[in-house]
């Protein structure tokens, strides 16, 4: 396998592992407030529904990366003429850094920190 799709698929295990963290942090909230409720979470809706919102986290996570990407390629901060020759520069002082190279990162394109 290429470095990159390894990559891709490294950033894409770590958003849904996130996004599965976010939704055990709020079950578990959710047995210690209601105490009584800790037999909804067996169910086979539950697991159906917890996979969704894996899912959904990637997908939104994808569309904010995505939009920071395009605004740093607006505010001059990345260049995207060389998007699939080259790898892709990114200013160090991009407002929206961790959103870009995670986007990059997302979609498989190489990339470089440094001035363009």
């Amino acid at each position: 396998m290429k470095p990159f799709t390894v990559d891709m698929l490294r950033a894409h295990l770590m958003v849904a592992s996130l996004t599965a963290l976010a939704a055990d942090v709020l079950a578990c909230v959710t047995v210690l407030v209601l105490p009584e409720a800790h037999h909804l979470f067996v169910s086979a809706a539950f697991r159906l529904i917890a996979l969704a919102v894996m899912a959904s986290g990637v997908i939104v996570t994808r569309q904010f990366a995505q939009a920071a990407f395009e605004h740093a390629v607006e505010g001059r901060h990345a260049n995207a003429a060389g998007f699939h020759a080259r790898p892709v520069r990114i200013a160090p002082g991009c407002p929206r850094l961790r959103l870009v190279i995670l986007h990059l990162r997302l979609t498989g394109k190489p990339f470089v920190l440094g001035s363009h």
